[in-house]
């Protein structure tokens, strides 16, 4: 890993914890040289005037801090557009599958990566294109899932699913998530889909209240090119990346979610291995 001699922090808006942590983190990262750019929220919290954008955060560190949840580090991961940059993410209270360091192990955790004795957990991003009469109108990188859901209220809406050129499944469903090994644990686990472990190269096909039942999750191979075609009217379903940023889709568009070749870097504590994280947060009994 390069030398780390700028960090890059992003916020969670309305955070009062962020608040009285960031004054103190830039304060430390100061005091050993380290230069810190700061988004507009950060620069809030610290009395700045100013912050920069999310993207030019991400462009111009050696390592970037998230201060929040899973949702902002969601965003976060899409500001990187690829970079190979470490994150370090801080949970601020929540769930936080991914956000697995706390507010007393931040400094700790810095510390052990300006050593260079951090542990990296790496992430595969999935690519999401739309496709209408054969032309590319909008592309995204997702970390979690790429969800086509019904626009309208009490109606299914029907969806051909189409892997690597073979014909799966005509859907009647109120939608449907393909997801990630890190999306395994978000939108698609209350769907009744599996948990994935982080290192599989597969992606999951999980129906949204399907009429029917038969209709189960489906696992792929992360190579696999998926093919959504919208068969709901103008405006009848609708687009979610990440659960974050999205669009109306119209009839017959094409959603194509394949492997990007974008890869996340998160920071994980020593401590923290997946199978501790599923115990912790979704409650499991111990020994």
């Amino acid at each position: 890993m390069r030398d780390i001699k700028s960090v890059g922090i992003v916020s969670k808006p309305n955070s009062p914890r962020a608040a009285e942590l960031v004054p103190r983190l830039l304060e430390w990262l100061g005091g050993r040289g380290i230069v810190a750019c700061c988004d507009e929220v950060t620069a809030g919290y610290a009395g700045l005037s100013e912050g920069a954008p999310r993207e030019r955060v991400a462009a111009d560190c050696d390592l970037l801090i998230v201060l929040g949840g899973d949702g902002t580090l969601l965003a976060a991961a899409r500001a990187l557009r690829g970079r190979e940059i470490p994150m370090l993410p801080v949970n601020l209270g929540g769930l936080g599958f991914l956000t697995a360091v706390t507010i007393d192990e931040i400094l700790p955790e810095l510390e052990r990566a300006f050593r260079g004795g951090h542990r990296i957990g790496k992430r595969r991003m999935l690519h999401c294109e739309v496709q209408r009469d054969g032309q590319t109108v909008s592309q995204y990188e997702a970390l979690n899932d790429v969800v086509i859901t019904k626009g309208s209220i009490a109606r299914m809406i029907d969806l051909d699913v189409i892997v690597d050129g073979h014909f799966v499944c005509a859907y009647k469903a109120d939608g449907l998530i393909v997801c990630t090994p890190t999306g395994s644990t978000a939108y698609s686990l209350s769907a009744g889909g599996p948990i994935i472990f982080p290192k599989v190269g597969a992606l999951c096909l999980t129906p949204i209240c399907p009429h029917m039942l038969t209709n189960r999750p489906v696992i792929v191979p992360d190579t696999s090119i998926v093919q959504v075609i919208d068969l709901a009217e103008d405006d009848g379903a609708y687009l979610t990346i990440d659960g974050q940023i999205g669009e109306p889709l119209k009839t017959r568009d094409r959603v194509v979610a394949s492997r990007s070749s974008s890869v996340l870097q998160l920071i994980r504590p020593p401590r923290s291995l997946f199978f501790d994280v599923l115990r912790q947060k979704l409650k499991w009994g111990e020994r």
